[in-house]
């Protein structure tokens, strides 16, 4: 039998010995998630108003955004968001959809999603920029590896956050959605590294706490952080070993 590189678990532990690293290989490569990660895009009630182009209050915009809420259990929008992210047609699909479940939305759900492409309507995070730069300062090298359904370096090249990336692994290009072990694959041959040298760093626990499964160590984020907000990505410059000092 050929045995995975990884210690097959049983309930209580590896069924085989191991023996350990003494020092674990330092870290040569960080591989980031997009969304929620080092870009958030704009808020919905932002978003909303400027396709409506009219003024909308309170109470409209939170019964339009109660309407995307209860959108999300309606069973036609969680059917299409199965493999949303393996296709650029799946991906605009399960969006257009979801926004159409509100019917004041309805016919404005391609322009909200022209908004998601759009590079202006996404916020990089106030620790991003300054977090990437001392990465690759530190002879760190970067890739993005990301669930979604369009192109990603248009938005990086937009904030100027390009230039410290040298992975672009998009899952609709790939035809799978993390944690499928292809696409940590693929950034590391790409950046001249191994799984057990490259950190991930996401905000998903299963789709991005799942590199750990590809031999990667993986730092999750916790969710939730506003548009420009400090994002707590100094984190990982101490895990890269990197010094956060000015």
């Amino acid at each position: 039998m050929t045995h995975s590189p990884l210690p097959v678990c049983g309930p209580e532990g590896p069924l085989r010995a191991t023996t350990p690293e003494r020092v674990p290989a330092p870290v040569r490569a960080v591989l980031f998630d997009f969304g929620g990660t080092l870009f958030q895009v704009g808020t919905y009630a932002d978003r909303i108003r400027t396709v409506l182009r009219r003024p909308v209050g309170e109470r409209e915009m939170d019964r339009l955004l109660d309407g995307l809420e209860t959108g999300l259990t309606d069973p036609q929008v969680v059917e299409a968001q199965r493999g949303r992210d393996v296709s650029s047609r799946a991906h605009r699909h399960a969006f257009t959809t979801w926004y159409a479940s509100v019917p004041e939305l309805a016919p404005h759900a391609d322009a909200l999603y022209a908004q998601l492409r759009a590079p202006e309507h996404w916020v990089p995070y106030a620790d991003t920029g300054s977090t990437l730069a001392r990465l690759t300062g530190g002879g760190i090298a970067l890739g993005v590896v990301s669930d979604v359904g369009w192109d990603l370096r248009a938005t990086f090249a937009h904030h100027g956050l390009d230039q410290h990336i040298s992975s672009w692994v998009h899952s609709y290009a790939h035809d799978t959605e993390k944690p499928d072990p292809v696409l940590f694959g693929h950034a590391c041959r790409e950046l001249g590294v191994s799984p057990a040298e490259t950190l991930m760093v996401g905000d998903h626990p299963a789709k991005d706490g799942g590199a750990a499964g590809a031999g990667l160590r993986a730092y999750v984020l916790p969710a939730g952080a506003a548009p420009g907000a400090h994002r707590g990505l100094d984190a990982v410059l101490r895990l890269a070993g990197v010094s956060s000092d000015a």
